[in-house]
C-alpha cells in the first residue's frame, strides 16, 4: 500500500454498482467515486471508514459496519478504496 491513510484524506472508492439483471445487464456498473477518510482502524490501517461522494448524494461506510478495505486501483474490487491515480 505504501502510504498510510489518515482522517480527512481524499481517496477513491469503487462502488458496487447495481445487481446484475437476468439478461446480464446492469442499471449502473461499478464506478470510482471520491471519498473522504472519516476513521482508520487502529489495528489495520488498510481498513477505513469513508464518506463517499456520488453525483446524486453521499453516504457513510463506517468501520462499525465493517469499513472498507484497501485494494490496488487496478484490482477493480467493488467496495474497496484506493489512492487516487496520478494523471
Amino acid at each position: 500500500m505504501g502510504r498510510i491513510p489518515s482522517v480527512g484524506r481524499i481517496v477513491h472508492y469503487l462502488s458496487h454498482g447495481t445487481p446484475v439483471r437476468p439478461d446480464g445487464s446492469r442499471a449502473f456498473a461499478p464506478a470510482c467515486r471520491a471519498a473522504i477518510v472519516t476513521e482508520v482502524d487502529p489495528t489495520d490501517p488498510t481498513r477505513v471508514g469513508l464518506d463517499v461522494r456520488n453525483p446524486t448524494g453521499g453516504y457513510f461506510h463506517p468501520l462499525a459496519a465493517g469499513g472498507c478495505v484497501h485494494a490496488d486501483a487496478g484490482a477493480q474490487v467493488p467496495g474497496s478504496w484506493h489512492w487516487p491515480e496520478v494523471v
